[in-house]
């Protein structure tokens, strides 16, 4: 059995319990995992996890040890506390960064210089520049990077990608993608951070579909247009609450995406999204429709225990459901914790190869197994997705410029300028 290596998510807020924790909790039962730290900004958002009843009825037993401690007052701040449970953890362990977007690079770099693997929520970085750093950084520590674009893990995803390698769509040429989320998460701790100066909808959500469709087609974005609109979180805070973008490919094909943070509460989805492609042939056209809001099942449970606290739900049983298994508790399932669960398992799988090999050898064979994944394409890597940060760059400059074009230049030094695609 190889050892097991050690978890530090840092971040407590609404994708750890609702995804990476329950997913690492599911590797600890295998082995996979050894010890768990969560590092957050207070105890509250910790404090929460540890009396989650979800998460109990899940992991019987399991725990993690929370930084701050939970005895700590919610309202004391901890902001730089991640660096030293960082600095403290073994080399070569993994940590886990799910913080929000701005904050996603000093977290990654603090990662990589005390050596350690990282799983990194989407996307990895806001500027080319910095996964440039990420990615030359952790080459040569032989560090794995991966980041967690979870739509990658989708059947429906994985068999598109076939269907294109093999031509039996066509040419991409025209695509629809939308993503909302709900209206809830106004109320959440977005209203701290999602604000104008800091991010979008295009750039938080959006990127998800930027990327699937980058993943399928293998087709590079060339040029992106972003408009937003602004609106009033209920502390005051202004923020892009809905954006529409327009990506334009080298092929010369079009993607429309439009994203917000506005799905009812009271509606049947937990959010509303989908993918719509269509394809130029030979003398006939290709499509292909994916209905990610709602996917055959339906449930009206006996309380309000949907979403947004509704009795009638679209249950999506492709993402992240716990069913029930072999073992004790209940599983995590869907592509969720797939995707989460091979990007720690690469990270342990390449420590289990170097076993026993000097310093020299050891590092040679952590870059050719890194090399080897980034040149699958799977999972994304800072070497493989890096026109993601390409795009979010070019969304950033385009929204604060409302709306206008803003071309990716790829010869060269890649990089983002105003201007149309020539």
């Amino acid at each position: 059995m190889s050892k097991p290596i050690a978890v530090t998510i840092v971040g407590g807020g609404m994708i750890t319990n609702d995804l990476l924790l329950p997913a690492v909790y599911h590797l600890q039962r295998g082995g996979v995992v050894g010890e768990i730290r969560v590092c957050a900004l207070n105890s509250a958002p910790l404090k929460e996890l540890k009396e989650s009843a979800v998460l109990a009825q899940a992991f019987p037993g399991q725990q993690f040890i929370p930084y701050p401690a939970l005895s700590e007052p919610a309202d004391r701040m901890y902001p730089d506390l991640y660096q030293k449970v960082i600095a403290e953890m073994p080399p070569r362990q993994v940590v886990v960064v799910a913080v929000p977007d701005q904050f996603h690079y000093e977290v990654v770099m603090t990662a990589l210089r005390h050596n350690q693997h990282v799983l990194c929520v989407k996307p990895l970085v806001l500027e080319y520049r910095q996964t440039v750093e990420v990615e030359k950084l952790a080459l040569e520590k032989g560090l794995f990077v991966g980041v967690e674009y979870h739509k990658r893990f989708d059947r429906r995803s994985l068999i598109a990608r076939r269907h294109c390698e093999l031509g039996n769509f066509g040419a991409f040429v025209y695509g629809e993608a939308r993503l909302i989320e709900p209206y809830y998460y106004r109320h959440s701790n977005f209203q701290n951070w999602f604000t104008v100066d800091k991010t979008d909808p295009f750039v938080y959500i959006g990127c998800h579909y930027v990327d699937l469709v980058y993943f399928i087609t293998g087709i590079r974005p060339v040029e992106v247009s972003v408009c937003g609109v602004k609106g009033r979180f209920p502390n005051g805070k202004e923020g892009y609450l809905w954006s529409h973008g327009r990506v334009r490919y080298e092929n010369g094909a079009i993607l429309s995406v439009t994203n917000g943070l506005g799905y009812p509460d009271d509606g049947a989805g937990s959010n509303e999204q989908g993918l719509v492609m269509y394809f130029e042939g030979d003398n006939r056209c290709g499509l292909l429709e994916h209905d990610d809001q709602f996917r055959g099942v339906a449930y009206s449970y006996q309380d309000t225990i949907g979403p947004g606290g509704t009795r009638y739900n679209y249950v999506n049983p492709d993402f992240f459901q716990y069913a029930a298994w072999e073992g004790v508790g209940y599983k995590p399932v869907g592509y969720g914790p797939d995707s989460v669960s091979a990007i720690l398992n690469t990270a342990h799988q390449i420590e289990a190869a170097v076993a026993g090999l000097d310093e020299a050898a050891a590092l040679r064979r952590r870059q050719e197994l890194i090399r080897e994944v980034d040149a699958k394409g799977l999972i994304a890597t800072p070497a493989n997705s890096f026109i993601n940060e390409l795009v979010v760059e070019a969304a950033r400059k385009s929204i604060l410029a409302d709306g206008d074009a803003v071309r990716i230049v790829y010869e060269g030094e890649p990089h983002v300028e105003f201007g149309h695609a020539g």
